[in-house]
This record gives C-alpha cells, structure tokens and sequence, in this order.
C-alpha cells in the first residue's frame, strides 16, 4: 500500500484501536508479580503506543503532504528527483491524460532547455480549450509548499474544480492552470534561488516552464496573460517571481506566504557568500530598494495562528506604485489547508481577473 493511501491510513487506524482493545484485555492476566509479567505490560504499551503514532504519523503526513511516497519518505528516491533534458529542442512529455469536470488534466514533465532542469507538473486545459483550436488562453502557475506533492493542489486544494466552477459562474475567463512543486531537486529546497553553481530554480519558473507550456499548449506568451499563486514556500515563490520578473508574470497570489529567503539544513548554502543575491531574494529589501515593479500581488494571512501576519502587514505598508498590493486577512487561522481552503473562493478568481485574456484570432 502506498504511503498517502485511504487504505493504508486506514488499516493503520484498526490496528491502533486494535492494539489498545488488546491491551486492555490482556493487561488483567499480566497482573503477577517478577519479570516475566513486568516484560509484558511493559511490551503491550510498547506496542500500542506504536501503532498510534504510526497512525497518527500517517495521518499527520496524508493531510500535510510532507512525502509523497515510502520512497520519499527513506530518501532512496533522491536519484530520480532531478530529469536531466538530453538536449534543449527536448520537448514536454505527456505521461497521462484524464478528463475530469469542467476539462482535462494532463500529467507531464517540463524540460528546461535554458537551465537543463525537468519537473512533473499536473496541466489543467478548461473545456473551452477544445472548443476553438484558434483561441489562446492566461495561464497560471500553482506552486505547492515544500517538500510538497503537486497533487494536493488537486487533492487538498481542488485548483482545477475550483477554477472550473469559478469558470461556469462566468466570474473569470477561462485559463490553463500549471500545477508544481517549487523544489526542483528534491530533497533539497531550493526556495526558487537561482543558485551559484547550482540549480537555476527561478530561472527555471520564469523562463523554462513558461516556454515549455506556451509551446505545446495555447497558453499566451505575454506577461499580462500568466499569473502564479502559491501557498507557504509556494506563497514566497510566487511573490519572488513577479516581483524579480515582472516580464514573465504581471501577478501573483501568496498564501501563508514569507517575504525572506529561508536557509537551514534543507536548503543548505544558498548564496555561497554572495550578499548581493541574498538582498536580491528578500523581498522587503527589494521594496526599500529597488524600482517597484508594475505588478498586482495578493497576500493573505490571520490575525490569530499564523507568524506571518506582522510580515504581512509591514510588506502592505511597504509597496509603492506601479506595484499594487491587495491582502485578505482572516480572523483566526493556521498555516494549513484549511485555511487556504477558505482563502481560495476568493484568492483564485482573484488572480484570474488580473490576466489578460488574449485576442481571438481572426
């Protein structure tokens, strides 16, 4: 059974209740006094506290998403993580396809013919996409916190039912919806830095997956058409990549997001000592700075149970025009999928109406 399975998260959860109906029948007739009745009570609470912090750690993985597989979980899939591209006319794979509500969605890789770097993604194309083979469409990319698995966006998040719905309510336009994990060689966390000597992470965003994408889809090419929405190291991408390059994306989404980069023993040694590329990645400095950037940012937190929630504000205060900042703040709230699961009905369309919807073609 996989690791984030119902079925394994399941029998964990009957043997747990199991283990402590055991203990409970069992403890009576280990009530002799010497060793061997006191090795005895001494196993069965072993053992039934196991089984539930195995439960409970399962339990705690599948809503959190921390690993994705056993394989993750024991590190002995650090190998695959990284796809090198053979060659920079390498094109986008399409590993499967399915329809669901309101579209399709495609799992893919996307090669990096500028960074050499590749990472799956899960396209979501709306149902207008296969109606005119003509028409071009915004597109947004959805980031994942770390070590993430994209596929919460779908599971824990519902992105694409999400924009499908939002799409048949006529709020927002159709648009293509790219969903990724930020860290593109796991385990390490990148936190979207192009790094010295190492992985090119935030060219690799804004430069690689956009070529990718707007050559094998109809996504429009122009700034104005491409969004990207982020939650936790997802939210800190997204704001990054607007606000250092503004000329592939004109808006962004972060929630639960931070504004400096992390660097601890995941990341590891980011900036090699280059001073000037840390500045470069903290977004407060880059407001204090540097020329605004002409781009829309939505920034979400609480007042009660998030740590972000004086950044936040101190981010608000500190954009300046051209660069427009909007923020929905909730009462209480944690850094979870709860509470992003209450932000998107509004942080989502949000996003979409600030894309240009390109011009049909003649």
């Amino acid at each position: 059974m996989g690791l984030t399975s119902i079925a394994l998260l399941a029998t964990a959860a009957v043997l747990a209740v199991a283990g402590l109906a055991a203990t409970v029948w069992v403890w009576p007739r280990l009530a002799g006094r010497g060793l061997p009745p006191l090795l005895g009570r001494a196993g069965l609470l072993a053992g039934c506290q196991a089984l539930t912090v195995a439960a409970l750690a399962l339990l705690v993985n599948y809503y959190f998403g921390f690993y994705a597989s056993w394989a993750d979980l024991l590190g002995a899939d650090t190998g695959a993580a990284q796809i090198t591209v053979a060659g920079a006319a390498a094109g986008l794979r399409v590993l499967d396809s399915r329809a669901v509500p309101g579209g399709r969605i495609e799992e893919v890789v996307l090669p990096g013919a500028t960074t050499r770097l590749s990472e799956e993604a899960y396209v979501f194309l709306p149902s207008a996409y296969f109606k005119d083979p003509r028409r071009r469409f915004p597109a947004i990319l959805a980031l994942t916190g770390y070590p993430g698995d994209p596929r919460n966006l779908m599971t824990r998040l519902d992105l694409p039912g999400r924009l499908a719905h939002a799409i048949a309510l006529h709020q927002v336009e159709p648009a293509v919806l790219v969903m990724m994990r930020p860290s593109v060689v796991l385990p390490r966390d990148t936190e979207c830095v192009d790094v010295p000597g190492g992985p090119q992470a935030l060219t690799y965003f804004a430069t690689d997956v956009r070529q990718a994408v707007t050559a094998h889809y109809r996504a429009a090419a122009g700034r104005d058409s491409w969004g990207v929405l982020g939650g936790s190291t997802g939210g800190y991408c997204a704001l990054k990549l607007a606000m250092s390059r503004p000329d592939a994306f004109s808006a962004a989404v972060s929630l639960s997001g931070y504004y400096k980069t992390i660097v601890d023993g995941t990341t590891g040694d980011l900036f090699h000592g280059d001073k000037a590329l840390a500045d470069r990645n903290d977004l407060m400095w880059r407001l204090a700075r540097l020329p605004a950037p002409p781009v829309a940012v939505l920034v979400t937190s609480s007042r009660k149970g998030e740590a972000d929630y004086l950044p936040t504000e101190r981010f608000l205060n500190a954009v300046k025009p051209p660069m427009r900042a909007s923020s929905l703040i909730l009462p209480s709230g944690g850094h979870n999928f709860n509470t992003w699961n209450r932000e998107l009905p509004q942080a989502l369309p949000w996003l979409v109406q600030q894309l240009a919807v390109p011009l049909a073609a003649p």
